[in-house]
């Protein structure tokens, strides 16, 4: 009875680890391409205000 709580005990921790992977590659995946679009989008921001700045 005993080793039959354990092994379920490392299941449960087994599963744990794999959901916490799971949500932090997901988390830093989703996090990266949005802030590189924000830099992005700030640089051409301020290329288009450079732009219209040299015409005048």
């Amino acid at each position: 009875m005993d080793l039959i709580y354990s092994q379920l005990f490392g299941l449960i921790i087994i599963v744990i680890i794999f959901i916490s992977l799971f949500f932090l590659v997901r988390l830093f995946i989703i996090k990266k391409p949005n802030k590189f679009n924000s830099i992005e989008q700030r640089l051409d921001r301020i290329i288009d205000l450079l732009e219209k700045d040299n015409k005048e």
